[in-house]
């Protein structure tokens, strides 16, 4: 027990207590918060920690950023495990320390380094494939940055980028085929017809050697690729050539058939002989048909024969016989001309 009797005693019990206080300050502080880590997708960063373990409740946390040019408070006397520090700039190199605190005690601080463009990571690009004559059509956009209400395209931040494109049959997933390329869009050609293919899309930045994460997987069934095979054309074309040859004479027939039938119908081989188109179209004797005051007395005629073109190929004999026929039949015909007559033109040319 200490008394003030003495110096000695004095000095004993003062150096006593600051012993003791020194012995005891570390078991009254704050534990330290632990697993502290980063994580940072698309430049949306936010600073995780695990919460110390502690007997005291009402535990707060504070978070600063340290970089060459200034600190700067980014959490105060928070009660969740991580902070938001999206808002920093993304070209510079910070140091982020993060404490507990209880009441008027606190932990140490627990540092990690962050490189913005180095350590996020380069999400997804959305994707839209599409299947069109043999081949398919990809096409790709993003990752964006999202602050606030404004978004970005991620890629405006680094000098180079560039998209690729791995893909593979869905039956042989082994053998993966990729390709990359600048644009927002790129073309797979050369695929086997009515085979599904798989693929995914991820963004690669070369200069800052870095592959984004890969899209979710998309499948899609090609189509005909347009190349028609040859066995398809040669039947093509050896039953062109036999519509050809039968449809050919078979419209030669037929419109020589027409044509013999038309003409049959509108032409007719046959016509009045010559000396008859003649002796009729004279005006002497068709005065003497139409007019109605010829005496009776008068009907002198001439013996009119007839005789047919084609009986000039016939032989001697039939030809004779024919003619003397011919001749009778035609002597037979003017007499009932001439009787037609007596009685009336009108029947003379009806008749005729």
């Amino acid at each position: 027990m200490c008394t003030t009797d003495t110096r000695s005693k004095v000095w004993t019990c003062t150096s006593s207590v600051i012993i003791a206080t020194a012995v005891c300050r570390p078991f009254g502080i704050v534990p330290e918060p632990k697993n502290v880590r980063i994580n940072s997708v698309n430049l949306n960063s936010t600073l995780q920690w695990d919460p110390p373990t502690f007997h005291k409740e009402n535990i707060t946390y504070t978070v600063e950023s340290i970089s060459s040019l200034y600190n700067r408070n980014l959490c105060k006397n928070i009660v969740i495990t991580e902070c938001d520090f999206s808002s920093l700039s993304v070209y510079g190199n910070y140091t982020l320390r993060v404490r507990a605190e209880s009441e008027n005690e606190e932990s140490d601080w627990v540092n990690t380094i962050f490189k913005p463009l180095d350590d996020t990571i380069i999400g997804p690009p959305d994707v839209k494939v599409k299947s069109e004559s043999g081949s398919l059509h990809v096409d790709f956009t993003g990752p964006v940055v999202v602050q606030g209400s404004d978004k970005w395209p991620l890629k405006k931040y680094y000098g180079s980028w560039a998209y690729r494109v791995l893909y593979w049959k869905k039956s042989n997933s082994e053998e993966v085929v990729t390709t990359d390329t600048k644009y927002n869009s790129e073309i797979l050609s050369g695929l086997d017809p009515w085979t599904i293919y798989c693929l995914q899309v991820q963004a690669v930045i070369p200069e800052w050697n870095k592959t984004g994460e890969l899209s979710e997987k998309f499948c899609d069934r090609t189509t005909d690729n347009g190349v028609t095979p040859v066995w398809i054309t040669v039947t093509v074309l050896l039953v062109s050539m036999l519509v050809v040859l039968v449809s050919v004479p078979a419209c030669f027939f037929t419109s020589s058939y027409i044509y013999r039938q038309t003409r049959y119908v509108f032409c007719p081989t046959y016509s009045f002989p010559q000396h008859l188109k003649e002796f009729l179209s004279k005006p002497s004797y068709s005065s003497q048909f139409l007019s109605p005051h010829l005496s009776e007395e008068d009907h002198s005629f001439d013996k009119l024969t007839v005789i047919s073109e084609e009986s000039e190929n016939c032989s001697n004999e039939t030809s004779n016989t024919k003619e003397q026929l011919q001749d009778s039949q035609e002597e037979i015909s003017i007499v009932e001309k001439v009787s037609a007559f007596e009685k009336g033109p009108s029947s003379v040319l009806y008749q005729i």
